[in-house]
C-alpha cells in the first residue's frame, strides 16, 4: 500500500474513533468477530451457581470474576469481611488522572425452584424467537434476536460481561480511557446486601469514587436503553395473626371461634385498598414531590401501558389510571403471599392455628425504614392488635383476644439523584450522541441500595441498566437477549472511552 493512501485510511479511522457515534460503530465491528469467545465467558460464569448462602459456589464465583479481570489487565483483589461473600474489586488506573468513577454490578443471584425452569438454572441454554433450543457454538450466524436461559444472564452477570467485552473491544482499537475505571461486584445484593454498609466503612480507598454507576435492572419496557436517576428503599414484614391452639371442626366452632385468615384478611384490607393506595395513617406525609426536572422527565417516558396490558393479559390497573412511571414515584405495599389452611383436594373443614402475610414496601425519599415501622406497628395496634415478637405462649393467648407477631427485616431507604446535575446531562449526552438515545427515568420502581454508596463517597448514583424488560427477573427462565448484551457493550465502550477527566 502506499504510503499516501496508508495515511489516508489512518486519518479516516482516527476519525471515525473521534466521536461517541464512531467508538460505537467500531466497538460493533469489533464484537461481530469475537462473538463466539464473549458468549463463551459468558456461559461459563453463568454455569456457577450463585446464590449468597451457597459459600463455595460463591467463591468461585468470585475468583472467577477476578480472573476475568486480570485477563483484561486490570488490578484486580477480593475484598473480604468474615460470614459474608467476597466483593471483587478491579481497576484500571491512568497515569495523572483525577477522576475515577465506579461502576457496579452484583453477581449473586435469586434462590431457584427447579421445577418451574424449562431447563436447568445454572446450565446455559440458548433458544431463538420461538423458543427453541438453538446451538449457538456451531451457528453460522448468531441472531441478536436469541436469548440465553440461566439464573443471573439478566441479573446480573450479563453486565459485567457486557463491562468486560467492553474493555476489550476498547484494547483492540487502541483506545485509552483518559479516567480511571473501577469494577465494583458485589456478592449478595439478592440477599439485601446485609454486608455491604460494613464492606464500604472497611474499604475506604475503593468506596470514595468521583461517582457511581449501578449496572443493575431492566431496560425500558420500549426496548429504548435507560438512565435511572434513583430506586425505591425497601422493607419486608412478616406477619403472624393465631387463631385456636389446634385446628377445629368448623361445625362444631365455626362463627364462635376466631378464624385467623378471616382477621388477617381484614387486617391487610385495613392497610391497603385495591387501588394500590395506603391507608396507614400519616404514611405520606413525608412523600418528596417530583422536582420540575423529574416531571418534564416523566413527560417524555414512551407510553408502552397498552403493551403492558396485553403481554401481562390484564385488564384494567390500580393507581386510579396514572401512568405507571407516576406511580412508581410513589410508596407501595405489596402482598408477597398469603399462607393458611389448606385448598383444593387438601382443604379441611376445620378452623385454622395461624395465617401469615409476607409484605413488601417500597419507600420513597424522605421516607426511611424506621418511619415505616412506627407508622405501621401504629396502625396495628389501633386496630386492637397487641404485637409480640415471639409466638406467644398459652399465657399470652389466654391475656390478649387479638395477637400479631411482627417480624421486620433490616430494609433500606430510596435514593434519587437530580437529572440536573453535570453527571447526569455528561452521561445522557454521550449516549445520545452514540445513537443509544436512553429513556430518563427519574427513580425505578425496583430497589437499590444506593444510599450506602451515596453516604460513603458523597458522590451522585446513577443506574445504567442492559437488561431486556422480559428477562423474567427473579423468576424462572431468567434471560438475557442477545441484542441487549450488545447494546450494553457498546455503551460501556462509549463510556470508558469517552468520559473525561474534567465534565465537559
Amino acid at each position: 500500500m502506499k504510503p499516501a493512501l496508508f495515511a489516508a485510511l489512518l486519518l479516516i479511522s482516527s476519525s471515525a474513533l473521534a466521536s461517541p457515534a464512531g467508538l460505537v460503530a467500531e466497538t460493533h465491528n469489533w464484537r461481530l468477530s469475537h462473538e463466539a469467545e464473549i458468549l463463551t465467558e459468558f456461559v461459563d460464569l453463568l454455569s456457577i451457581p450463585n446464590l449468597a448462602s451457597d459459600a463455595p459456589n460463591i467463591q468461585r464465583n468470585a475468583e472467577a470474576i477476578r480472573a476475568m479481570c486480570e485477563k483484561r489487565g486490570l488490578t484486580a483483589r477480593l475484598l473480604t469481611l468474615e460470614g459474608a461473600p467476597p466483593v471483587v474489586v478491579a481497576e484500571l488506573t491512568v497515569p495523572n488522572a483525577k477522576r475515577t468513577i465506579t461502576f457496579y454490578a452484583h453477581y449473586d443471584g435469586q434462590p431457584v425452584d427447579p421445577s418451574q425452569w424449562k431447563s436447568e438454572p445454572w446450565k446455559p441454554v440458548m433458544r431463538d424467537d420461538a423458543g427453541k433450543d438453538v446451538d449457538w457454538r456451531t451457528a453460522q450466524f448468531i441472531d441478536p434476536r436469541w436469548r440465553l436461559f440461566a439464573r443471573s444472564s439478566g441479573d446480573d452477570k450479563g453486565a459485567i460481561v457486557a463491562m468486560l467485552a467492553a474493555l476489550d473491544a476498547l484494547r483492540g482499537m487502541g483506545v485509552k480511557p483518559a479516567i480511571n475505571l473501577r469494577f465494583f461486584f458485589e456478592g449478595e445484593e439478592e440477599a439485601g446486601s446485609p454486608h455491604l454498609a460494613e464492606y464500604l466503612k472497611k474499604y475506604p480507598e475503593v468506596s470514595r469514587p468521583n461517582a457511581w454507576v449501578f449496572c443493575d435492572g431492566p431496560v425500558h419496557q420500549s426496548r429504548r436503553m435507560e438512565l435511572v436517576f434513583g430506586a425505591r428503599g425497601t422493607i419486608g414484614l412478616e406477619l403472624t395473626v393465631y387463631g385456636p391452639i389446634k385446628a377445629l371442626h368448623d361445625g362444631h366452632y365455626g362463627n364462635w371461634v376466631p378464624n385467623p385468615v378471616v382477621r388477617l384478611t381484614h387486617l391487610i384490607d385495613s392497610m391497603r385498598d385495591e387501588n394500590g393506595r395506603i391507608l396507614i395513617k400519616g404514611f405520606y406525609d413525608n412523600v418528596r414531590p417530583p422536582s420540575a426536572a423529574e416531571k418534564e422527565a416523566l413527560a417524555k417516558i414512551p407510553d408502552v401501558e397498552a403493551d403492558l396490558r396485553r403481554e401481562f393479559q390484564i385488564v384494567n390497573t390500580e393507581g386510579e389510571g396514572k401512568p405507571l412511571n407516576e406511580l412508581i414515584m410513589q410508596p407501595a405495599l405489596n402482598l408477597r403471599g398469603i399462607e393458611a389452611g389448606h385448598v383444593g383436594g387438601q382443604a379441611a373443614n376445620q378452623i385454622p392455628t395461624e395465617a401469615r402475610a409476607s409484605i413488601d414496601f417500597r419507600l420513597v425519599p424522605d421516607e426511611t425504614p424506621e418511619s415505616i415501622k412506627g407508622l405501621v406497628e401504629r396502625h396495628l395496634t389501633e386496630q386492637g392488635y397487641t404485637i409480640v415478637r415471639d409466638t406467644p405462649d398459652a399465657a399470652a393467648r389466654q391475656s390478649k383476644a387479638k395477637l400479631v407477631k411482627v417480624g421486620w427485616d433490616s430494609g433500606y431507604p430510596a435514593s434519587r439523584t437530580p437529572l440536573d446535575l453535570p453527571l447526569s446531562r455528561e452521561l445522557a449526552d454521550l449516549m445520545f450522541a452514540a445513537k443509544h438515545e436512553p429513556v430518563l427515568l427519574p427513580t425505578s420502581g425496583g430497589s437499590l441500595p444506593m444510599h450506602l454508596f451515596e453516604e460513603a463517597s458523597k458522590a451522585p448514583v446513577i443506574v445504567f441498566p442492559i437488561a431486556n424488560h422480559d428477562n423474567n427477573q427473579h423468576a424462572a427462565n431468567e434471560n438475557m437477549r442477545l441484542q441487549n448484551l450488545w447494546d450494553g457493550m457498546e455503551v460501556f465502550a462509549a463510556f470508558f472511552g469517552e468520559l473525561r477527566d474534567a465534565v465537559r
